[in-house]
Protein backbone atom coordinates (compact mmCIF):
# COMPACT_ATOMS: atom_id res chain seq x y z
CA UNK A 1 0.00 0.00 0.00
CA UNK A 2 2.77 2.47 0.75
CA UNK A 3 4.46 1.73 -2.68
CA UNK A 4 1.32 2.10 -4.56
CA UNK A 5 0.89 6.14 -2.73
CA UNK A 6 4.38 6.33 -3.73
CA UNK A 7 3.91 6.01 -7.38
CA UNK A 8 0.92 8.01 -7.64
CA UNK A 9 2.50 11.06 -6.23
CA UNK A 10 5.60 10.40 -8.67
CA UNK A 11 3.48 9.97 -11.47
CA UNK A 12 1.74 13.53 -10.59
CA UNK A 13 4.61 14.98 -10.16
CA UNK A 14 6.22 14.26 -13.88
CA UNK A 15 2.91 15.28 -15.08
CA UNK A 16 3.36 18.69 -14.03
CA UNK A 17 6.85 19.35 -15.09
CA UNK A 18 5.59 20.71 -18.72
CA UNK A 19 4.94 23.90 -17.02
CA UNK A 20 8.27 24.69 -15.48
CA UNK A 21 9.46 24.04 -19.58
CA UNK A 22 7.09 26.15 -20.36
CA UNK A 23 7.54 28.98 -17.86
CA UNK A 24 11.29 29.11 -18.86
CA UNK A 25 10.32 29.25 -22.72
CA UNK A 26 7.67 32.07 -22.06
CA UNK A 27 10.62 33.75 -20.29
CA UNK A 28 13.24 32.94 -23.15
CA UNK A 29 10.93 34.84 -25.60
CA UNK A 30 9.89 37.93 -23.54
CA UNK A 31 13.92 38.49 -23.13
CA UNK A 32 14.35 37.73 -26.84
CA UNK A 33 11.60 40.65 -27.78
CA UNK A 34 13.37 43.14 -25.62
CA UNK A 35 16.24 42.53 -26.65
CA UNK A 36 14.90 42.91 -30.51
CA UNK A 37 13.14 46.41 -29.33
CA UNK A 38 16.28 47.37 -27.51
CA UNK A 39 17.88 46.96 -30.95
CA UNK A 40 15.93 48.42 -32.76
CA UNK A 41 15.76 51.78 -31.33
CA UNK A 42 18.62 53.53 -31.84
CA UNK A 43 20.02 56.68 -29.72
CA UNK A 44 21.48 59.06 -32.98
CA UNK A 45 23.45 60.97 -29.80
CA UNK A 46 25.01 57.78 -28.42
CA UNK A 47 25.51 56.55 -31.83
CA UNK A 48 27.43 59.71 -33.09
CA UNK A 49 29.71 59.70 -30.08
CA UNK A 50 30.20 55.64 -30.62
CA UNK A 51 30.81 56.85 -34.17
CA UNK A 52 32.97 59.83 -34.00
CA UNK A 53 35.08 57.74 -31.28
CA UNK A 54 35.65 54.88 -33.76
CA UNK A 55 36.92 57.38 -36.23
CA UNK A 56 39.15 58.85 -34.24
CA UNK A 57 40.60 55.48 -32.95
CA UNK A 58 40.94 54.15 -36.29
CA UNK A 59 42.30 57.32 -38.48
CA UNK A 60 40.11 60.31 -37.83
CA UNK A 61 36.60 61.20 -39.28
CA UNK A 62 35.52 61.57 -43.25
CA UNK A 63 34.74 65.10 -43.81
CA UNK A 64 31.67 65.77 -45.48
CA UNK A 65 31.75 69.49 -47.49
CA UNK A 66 29.88 71.85 -45.01
CA UNK A 67 27.39 73.19 -48.08
CA UNK A 68 26.31 69.33 -48.66
CA UNK A 69 25.71 68.97 -44.96
CA UNK A 70 23.41 72.08 -45.05
CA UNK A 71 21.78 70.76 -47.58
CA UNK A 72 21.04 67.98 -45.49
CA UNK A 73 19.52 69.54 -42.59
CA UNK A 74 17.25 71.81 -44.40
CA UNK A 75 13.71 70.33 -44.85
CA UNK A 76 12.27 70.53 -48.33
CA UNK A 77 9.81 73.15 -47.02
CA UNK A 78 12.05 75.27 -46.28
CA UNK A 79 14.27 75.01 -49.51
CA UNK A 80 11.05 75.61 -51.67
CA UNK A 81 10.20 78.34 -49.44
CA UNK A 82 13.46 80.46 -50.10
CA UNK A 83 13.22 79.53 -53.24
CA UNK A 84 9.68 81.40 -53.92
CA UNK A 85 10.97 84.26 -51.29
CA UNK A 86 14.01 84.76 -53.61
CA UNK A 87 11.94 84.88 -56.72
CA UNK A 88 9.11 87.31 -55.32
CA UNK A 89 12.78 89.16 -54.12
CA UNK A 90 13.95 89.86 -57.52
CA UNK A 91 10.59 90.89 -59.08
CA UNK A 92 9.91 93.34 -57.03
CA UNK A 93 13.28 94.66 -57.68
CA UNK A 94 12.56 94.30 -61.41
CA UNK A 95 9.11 95.81 -61.42
CA UNK A 96 10.55 98.50 -59.25
CA UNK A 97 13.23 99.55 -62.05
CA UNK A 98 9.93 98.92 -64.15
CA UNK A 99 7.75 101.44 -62.00
CA UNK A 100 10.76 104.54 -61.83
CA UNK A 101 11.23 103.68 -65.80
CA UNK A 102 7.64 104.75 -66.41
CA UNK A 103 7.66 107.44 -64.43
CA UNK A 104 10.68 108.88 -65.86
CA UNK A 105 9.11 108.37 -69.06
CA UNK A 106 5.94 110.01 -68.48
CA UNK A 107 7.19 112.47 -66.20
CA UNK A 108 5.69 115.57 -67.85
CA UNK A 109 2.13 114.14 -66.76
CA UNK A 110 3.11 112.98 -63.15
CA UNK A 111 3.78 116.06 -62.53
CA UNK A 112 0.69 117.71 -63.89
CA UNK A 113 -1.38 115.15 -62.04
CA UNK A 114 -2.63 113.48 -65.15
CA UNK A 115 -0.46 110.03 -64.63
CA UNK A 116 -0.07 108.72 -61.31
CA UNK A 117 2.16 105.45 -61.72
CA UNK A 118 2.30 102.86 -58.15
CA UNK A 119 3.54 99.52 -57.41
CA UNK A 120 1.64 97.28 -55.43
CA UNK A 121 1.10 93.68 -54.59
CA UNK A 122 -0.12 93.06 -58.23
CA UNK A 123 2.48 94.47 -59.48
CA UNK A 124 2.93 97.88 -61.57
CA UNK A 125 -0.10 100.20 -62.14
CA UNK A 126 0.11 103.68 -64.37
CA UNK A 127 -3.63 105.29 -64.35
CA UNK A 128 -3.83 107.88 -66.79
CA UNK A 129 -6.33 110.31 -67.29
CA UNK A 130 -9.33 109.77 -69.67
CA UNK A 131 -8.93 113.33 -71.05
CA UNK A 132 -5.26 112.53 -71.68
CA UNK A 133 -6.27 109.82 -74.58
CA UNK A 134 -9.81 110.93 -75.88
CA UNK A 135 -12.20 113.12 -76.40
CA UNK A 136 -15.32 113.84 -74.30
CA UNK A 137 -17.31 111.02 -75.36
CA UNK A 138 -14.91 109.27 -77.42
CA UNK A 139 -12.77 106.47 -77.53
CA UNK A 140 -10.32 106.76 -80.74
CA UNK A 141 -6.93 107.75 -79.74
CA UNK A 142 -5.31 110.83 -81.17
CA UNK A 143 -1.77 111.63 -82.26
CA UNK A 144 -0.56 113.11 -78.69
CA UNK A 145 -2.13 110.13 -76.81
CA UNK A 146 -0.95 107.30 -79.12
CA UNK A 147 2.90 108.94 -78.53
CA UNK A 148 2.01 108.97 -75.10
CA UNK A 149 0.79 105.00 -74.60
CA UNK A 150 3.55 104.29 -77.32
CA UNK A 151 6.29 105.35 -74.54
CA UNK A 152 4.36 103.08 -72.49
CA UNK A 153 4.63 100.20 -75.12
CA UNK A 154 8.46 100.37 -75.84
CA UNK A 155 8.84 99.56 -72.01
CA UNK A 156 6.77 96.71 -71.77
CA UNK A 157 7.50 95.16 -75.06
CA UNK A 158 10.80 92.93 -73.28
CA UNK A 159 9.35 92.53 -70.21
CA UNK A 160 7.35 88.86 -69.67
CA UNK A 161 4.36 90.20 -67.56
CA UNK A 162 0.87 90.30 -68.39
CA UNK A 163 -0.87 93.57 -68.72
CA UNK A 164 -4.87 94.30 -67.92
CA UNK A 165 -6.17 97.60 -69.59
CA UNK A 166 -8.97 98.92 -67.81
CA UNK A 167 -11.52 101.50 -68.46
CA UNK A 168 -13.50 103.86 -66.40
CA UNK A 169 -16.04 106.49 -66.48
CA UNK A 170 -18.10 108.65 -64.17
CA UNK A 171 -21.57 108.04 -63.48
CA UNK A 172 -22.78 110.53 -65.83
CA UNK A 173 -25.24 108.70 -68.22
CA UNK A 174 -24.12 108.97 -72.21
CA UNK A 175 -26.21 107.68 -74.99
CA UNK A 176 -25.09 108.38 -78.46
CA UNK A 177 -25.20 106.54 -81.39
CA UNK A 178 -21.60 105.33 -80.78
CA UNK A 179 -22.41 103.66 -77.47
CA UNK A 180 -25.62 103.08 -75.89
CA UNK A 181 -24.01 103.41 -71.90
CA UNK A 182 -20.89 103.89 -70.21
CA UNK A 183 -20.15 99.85 -69.93
CA UNK A 184 -19.22 100.05 -73.94
CA UNK A 185 -17.30 103.62 -73.54
CA UNK A 186 -15.27 102.39 -70.94
CA UNK A 187 -14.55 98.40 -72.87
CA UNK A 188 -14.10 100.64 -75.95
CA UNK A 189 -11.38 102.60 -74.49
CA UNK A 190 -9.69 99.87 -72.72
CA UNK A 191 -9.82 97.80 -76.25
CA UNK A 192 -8.64 100.86 -78.16
CA UNK A 193 -5.31 100.82 -75.98
CA UNK A 194 -4.67 97.20 -75.64
CA UNK A 195 -4.69 97.52 -80.30
CA UNK A 196 -2.41 99.90 -79.47
CA UNK A 197 -0.27 98.01 -77.73
CA UNK A 198 -0.54 95.07 -80.17
CA UNK A 199 0.69 97.09 -82.73
CA UNK A 200 3.35 97.96 -81.06
CA UNK A 201 4.73 94.98 -81.12
CA UNK A 202 3.19 93.84 -77.46
CA UNK A 203 1.99 89.87 -77.79
CA UNK A 204 -1.42 90.05 -77.71
CA UNK A 205 -1.36 86.78 -75.35
CA UNK A 206 -0.19 88.70 -72.53
CA UNK A 207 -3.17 91.24 -72.96
CA UNK A 208 -6.27 91.53 -71.45
CA UNK A 209 -9.38 94.45 -71.83
CA UNK A 210 -11.73 95.21 -69.30
CA UNK A 211 -14.46 97.84 -69.01
CA UNK A 212 -15.73 98.76 -65.60
CA UNK A 213 -17.88 101.58 -66.90
CA UNK A 214 -18.39 103.90 -63.57
CA UNK A 215 -19.00 100.65 -60.94
CA UNK A 216 -14.95 101.41 -58.94
CA UNK A 217 -14.68 105.22 -58.81
CA UNK A 218 -11.52 106.41 -57.07
CA UNK A 219 -13.43 110.02 -55.70
CA UNK A 220 -16.67 111.23 -55.08
CA UNK A 221 -19.01 111.80 -58.26
CA UNK A 222 -20.13 115.07 -56.80
CA UNK A 223 -18.70 117.71 -58.64
CA UNK A 224 -16.58 118.07 -61.50
CA UNK A 225 -13.41 117.18 -60.27
CA UNK A 226 -14.31 114.10 -58.64
CA UNK A 227 -15.96 113.00 -62.13
CA UNK A 228 -12.65 113.97 -64.04
CA UNK A 229 -10.84 111.78 -61.92
CA UNK A 230 -13.11 108.49 -62.40
CA UNK A 231 -12.67 108.51 -66.30
CA UNK A 232 -9.40 106.99 -66.55
CA UNK A 233 -7.69 103.99 -68.25
CA UNK A 234 -5.94 101.95 -65.69
CA UNK A 235 -2.85 99.78 -67.23
CA UNK A 236 -1.85 97.12 -65.10
CA UNK A 237 1.66 95.25 -65.27
CA UNK A 238 0.92 92.38 -63.45
CA UNK A 239 3.22 90.45 -61.05
CA UNK A 240 3.90 86.70 -62.18
CA UNK A 241 5.65 85.72 -58.55
CA UNK A 242 2.97 85.63 -55.37
CA UNK A 243 3.11 82.81 -53.10
CA UNK A 244 4.48 80.76 -56.15
CA UNK A 245 7.68 80.42 -57.89
CA UNK A 246 8.08 81.81 -61.12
Amino acid sequence: MARKRYDEAEDRESHDRWLISYADFITLLFAFFVVMYAISVVNTGKYKTLSDALGDAFGGRPETPQASSTVEQLPLTNLIARKRADAARRERERLNTLARDLSASLAPLVQNGQVRVTQTGRGVTVEINAKVLFEEGQAVLGGEARATLGSVATLLRGEPYKIEVEGHTDNLPIANPLFPSNWELSTVRASSVVRLFIDSGIGAGRLTAVGHAANQPVAPNTDEAGRARNRRVVVTILAAVADGVK
